[in-house]
């Protein structure tokens, strides 16, 4: 008798489980993961139009008659463009990618493009990682896109040294598109661990803009650098929102959506805490700037938002059930939103009256007391590798913090040494076979 009542009682709480986690996960829209966060501000958002401009730029196969040119068009001029690397000269290390002198706006940039379906080279890039495989700077990274970041570096790191030397005043922009924006951020981080070989440039002078980025880097690695990471999420992306390793993802390409509504129950059924904790779960990297242009109830779209934050928690955690996930993944797509928020922000600034200068010296300070803040929030979360914020970071003004020992520093009148082979110079195989980050910096 009692094991008669019991199994009912049993369905009838697993049917309830399940009607929870469905209500949950068809009720999570995109702009709820940013709903507490602040709003950006132009000063701080105009690169972004411009950085998916040269991004699409690479698609192009003569930029002298452009065949898929936004509006407006690309606003390069041909002869500033110092390098130009096709599939044929990257021998399928890395995708295509321009180095471009920007003087208009006093910046060199290096733009990467995105996944090219058709390319077994990108595809393998995709898939060289393991979760844990590799380990960098006390976190977690993306094994493949790091060495695609280390060809980059060796092919261009005479060119961009002498480029910032002519320039002294110049920014360094590293950006790129879905697959191009994970090694960008890659880039970002190794050259700012190795600012000398560079010419010894000062990190204020670094950035990177990672548009709609696959999840490269673990969560303490994504906030410490988020003074010179930047992401841009359109809306319901699920590259950035995606947790399964990427590999498991184009192993099953032919039933992608069957593995999102599994990784969904998944990551509904796991506590947040423990999430966190994992060192080596990947994240999108440094600070977010989230595209808001749909809500829900809301027919079509409405005039975009940018939000912005270093988000710890709820770090784009949980993939929006949506038909627009796979469509505001595209560059194109992100470009125009952007372009559109860009001009509401200068048309609603323009009727303020407070001076430009004062407005940028108050988002800096924005920026680095959220910045401390978000440093604090994964200190008391127990997020591995963070401990502290420092008394000053880097791009907000300050000293340089200290270098990293995770990577050997070489001064500029030392012999050349190849970026791949310093990258892998700080890893060793322990007595399981596996790699670990060195104790000390190889002499």
């Amino acid at each position: 008798m009692s094991l008669a009542c019991g199994l009912p009682l049993l369905e009838c709480v697993y049917c309830l489980g399940c009607a929870r986690w469905a209500w949950k996960r068809c009720l999570h829209t995109g702009d709820r993961d940013s709903a507490t966060w602040g709003l950006a501000s132009a000063a701080e958002f105009s690169p972004v139009p411009r950085m998916c401009r040269l991004v699409m730029a690479n698609y192009e196969p003569d930029l002298a008659n452009p065949v898929f040119c936004p509006p407006g068009g690309y606003g390069i001029d041909p002869a500033n463009i110092i390098r130009r690397r096709s599939y044929a000269d990257t021998r399928g290390r890395v995708t295509p990618y321009l180095v471009y002198l920007d003087h208009a706006h006093a910046d060199i940039v290096l733009a990467l493009r995105g996944l090219n379906l058709g390319r077994e080279s990108d595809y393998a890039l995709l898939l060289d990682n393991r979760l844990g495989k590799r380990k960098f700077d006390g976190g977690y990274v993306h094994n493949g896109l790091l060495r695609a970041a280390g060809w980059v570096l060796d092919a261009e790191c005479d060119q961009l040294r002498d480029l910032l030397d002519r320039y002294p005043d110049y920014k360094l922009t590293f950006t790129g598109h879905s697959l191009g924006a994970g090694i960008a951020a890659m880039l970002t981080m190794v050259v700012v661990l190795n600012l000398d070989k560079q010419g010894d440039v000062d990190r204020s002078r670094t950035r990177c803009y990672a548009m709609a980025p696959a999840r490269c880097m673990s969560l303490n690695l994504a906030v410490r650098y988020a003074d010179v990471i930047n992401s841009v999420v359109l809306q319901d992306d699920f590259l950035p929102r995606t947790a399964t390793p990427l590999e498991d993802i184009f192993k099953s390409i032919l039933c992608l959506p069957c593995l999102l509504c599994l990784r969904c129950l998944k990551d509904t059924c796991i506590p947040e805490d423990v999430m966190l904790k994992d060192p080596r779960r990947l994240y999108a990297p440094g600070r977010i700037y989230h595209i808001v242009e749909r809500k829900m109830f809301r027919c079509g779209r409405y005039p975009p938002v940018v939000k912005t934050a270093v988000p710890v928690d709820g770090r784009f955690e949980h993939v929006v059930l949506s038909c627009n996930a796979t469509m505001d993944h595209a560059v194109i797509w992100i470009e125009r939103e952007a372009q559109k928020a860009l001009d509401l922000m200068l048309e609603k600034e323009s009727t303020m009256l407070v001076p430009s200068e004062q407005r940028m010296e108050r988002d800096e300070t924005v920026h680095v007391e959220e910045h401390k803040a978000a440093l604090r929030g994964a200190a008391t979360l127990s997020v591995t590798g963070i401990r502290s914020p420092p008394s000053t970071y880097g791009t907000f003004g300050g000293e340089r913090p200290e270098r990293s020992e995770s990577f050997p520093s070489s001064a500029s009148r030392q012999p050349r040494v190849s970026w791949n082979d310093l990258i892998e110079s700080v890893f060793e195989k322990d007595e399981d076979g596996q790699i670990v980050l060195r104790s000390s910096p190889p002499s």
